[in-house]
């Protein structure tokens, strides 16, 4: 197992540097997410730790061990444009900012983690100024090429008072799935309270802690995500950075999430009255003790068993159970299961950059959709199931000649 500079252990919380960090849930050994591989690079994947920790004092969950972003993020194959779910709520997302904030034509949007600059070109549509952020050189030539001005580069607080003394100030800022991405995220969030203007805000969107246990999202734990957040954690961090929470939403997309929107904090500020009702709720749960999550740890154990019993059967009765999708909570199911391919043959995806790749790990291969025409396989597993609505909509004809689905959370559903 590598201990190179690529990877280290964790030794204190991310957050309050405590020492006192308690594992509840090991994964194991597994590849990165996102490391998908040419034919010629087939071989044995380096894998790290896989193990995630819970801090009894600010109660954060968090992995323990750190992977070296460059390797994670310099080169990225994910992409938010082949959503037809994420266009729309991006739309969504930039008219909610626009109107909140009074958003003109004078005004600068910086996104951080902007992708290919699908949501910012959303913004572009309402005539302000725009301005994406991210480490990707790949996604970031791909923004440029539709017009969105890309840094390419990770966002931090010196990247911010740079943006700001080159830009000016931005009136308002977007951040979509990238808290849980940084080793340190109160500098990120001390980044955007400098870069921001008097009168602006951040919109940062993080999956919620609270539906990934309810749900059984365990596979929603991979290298890249460092940390998972319940609003209490996030009330500290945002604390610590100067800012003051004035709007929390729970928003369904990528099987629950929490759309908070944050302004500098002024004297006599306080956190939201939404933002202290979920905290106070997650609290009466069981959320700020370490059993809340031993016992979600062994339900995760019981999901791979009945996953496995369930493929195995299939595959014991004659039927081809081929993947759908390719994507980075696809990994952390298939290698924590230990699917392969005598179990799914290959999966496929929209996505033009995994296509002709193979899966970390498992080496599945990932093909064109239109394979699903020439194979025909009796079951489709969805693992980006929370696309699995769009995903049956746009396979209709599939089901219609007798295909079906297989959901694998919270428990295996055959559709």
């Amino acid at each position: 197992m590598p201990t190179t500079a690529t990877h280290r252990k964790r030794q204190t919380c991310g957050l309050c540097g405590s020492a006192d960090l308690r594992m509840f849930l090991a994964l194991g050994p597994s590849p990165l997410a996102n490391g998908f591989l040419s034919a010629e690079q087939l071989g044995e994947d380096p894998v790290y730790p896989l193990d995630v920790g819970f801090c009894p004092e600010c109660h954060l969950v968090q992995l323990l061990d750190v992977i070296n972003p460059d390797l994670l993020f310099r080169h990225y194959l994910y992409v938010t444009g082949t959503s037809d779910t994420i266009a729309e709520h991006n739309l969504e997302y930039a008219a909610t900012m626009v109107e909140r904030l009074k958003l003109t034509a004078e005004d600068l949007v910086v996104e951080v983690a902007s992708n290919d600059g699908s949501l910012l070109d959303c913004f572009r549509t309402y005539g302000v100024r725009t301005l994406g952020v991210d480490p990707a050189v790949n996604v970031g030539e791909i923004a440029r090429a539709r017009g969105i001005d890309t840094l390419s580069c990770f966002f931090n607080s010196c990247v911010a008072a740079a943006i700001r003394r080159q830009y000016g100030p931005a009136k308002a800022m977007v951040a979509n799935n990238v808290l849980a991405h940084v080793d340190d995220p109160v500098d990120l969030l001390r980044g955007a309270a400098h870069l921001l203007h008097e009168d602006g805000a951040i919109a940062f969107e993080v999956p919620y802690l609270a539906d990934l246990i309810d749900g059984l999202e365990y596979d929603t734990i991979y290298h890249e995500h460092l940390y998972y957040f319940s609003v209490g954690t996030i009330m500290k961090i945002a604390d610590r950075a100067c800012l003051t929470l004035r709007h929390v939403e729970r928003i369904s997309v990528h099987g629950g999430s929490l759309r908070v929107t944050a302004a500098r904090h002024r004297e006599g500020d306080t956190h939201c009255a939404e933002a202290l009702a979920i905290a106070a709720e997650e609290e009466r749960r069981g959320m700020g003790t370490l059993e809340f999550y031993e016992t979600f740890a062994a339900v995760v154990r019981a999901n791979r068993e009945a996953n496995l019993d369930l493929l195995s059967e299939l595959r014991a009765a004659g039927f081809v159970v081929a993947g759908y999708g390719a994507p980075a909570k696809g990994n952390t199911f298939l290698n924590y299961c230990r699917v392969d391919c005598g179990m799914i043959p290959f999966t496929v995806d929209k996505n033009p950059l995994k296509v002709g790749l193979f899966t970390p790990g498992m080496h599945i291969p990932v093909l064109p959709v239109s394979t699903l025409e020439e194979r025909r396989p009796d079951y489709l597993l969805i693992l980006p199931w929370n696309f699995a609505g769009e995903i049956m909509r746009q396979q209709e004809q599939y089901h219609a000649l007798g295909g079906r689905f297989i959901i694998p959370v919270p428990e295996p559903k055959v559709v």
